[in-house]
């Protein structure tokens, strides 16, 4: 499995970290000036420092990097935490930077597009643009950790969130509501 996955700038980096230490398979990480601004604001992190758990990270102006191309398979691109600026960027084909570009070679190839809204409240436009990118087929998952886990710390709120996520990629993490009602 090889997974691309994009921070922009809205505010909830610490999700698409844990998605990255739990996502099984290659990892490319793609972050932007503010993702980057963000991922220090708010965990006093700099992109280098997840390298563990990443194949390789690119600048996000280089789009000259290898998934800008259809020509290069990948799975899934993953953008958690993602902006509404980079959301309505996607939806109006607007590719003027990796993240962006490797979206639309997400569209145009029928790859799966998972995009995790963080920013509240959704005004008519950003509503329009994520029900234009939804009826291309990418899944719009705004970020609402699954109270109803019995989330005893933001830990466990942020890993039930992601738990969600790793089950859009494909990954069965067996932590589901009432799942052992299932076994």
């Amino acid at each position: 499995m090889r997974t691309i996955v994009g921070f922009t700038g809205a505010s909830g980096v610490a999700y698409g970290v844990d998605f990255l230490r739990r996502c099984p398979g290659h990892k490319y990480l793609i972050a932007s000036k503010w993702g980057r601004r963000v991922l220090h604001d708010e965990l006093g992190l700099k992109a280098e420092e997840l390298r563990p758990w990443v194949d390789d990270i690119y600048n996000d102006n280089d789009l000259g990097a290898p998934f800008s191309s259809g020509s290069n398979h990948f799975d899934t691109l993953v953008i958690v935490p993602c902006s509404i600026s980079t959301l309505a960027k996607i939806a109006n084909g607007i590719a003027d930077t990796l993240i962006t570009r490797i979206a639309q070679v997400a569209l145009k190839e029928r790859r799966r597009l998972i995009i995790a809204l963080r920013e509240t409240p959704l005004s008519s436009i950003a509503l329009e643009n994520a029900l234009k990118l939804s009826k291309e087929g990418v899944i719009i998952t705004p970020i609402c950790p699954p109270h109803y886990m019995g989330a005893e710390s933001v830990d466990t709120l942020i890993e039930g969130y992601v738990d969600k996520v790793l089950n859009l990629v494909g990954v069965d993490t067996g932590n589901g509501w009432r799942q052992q009602d299932l076994e």
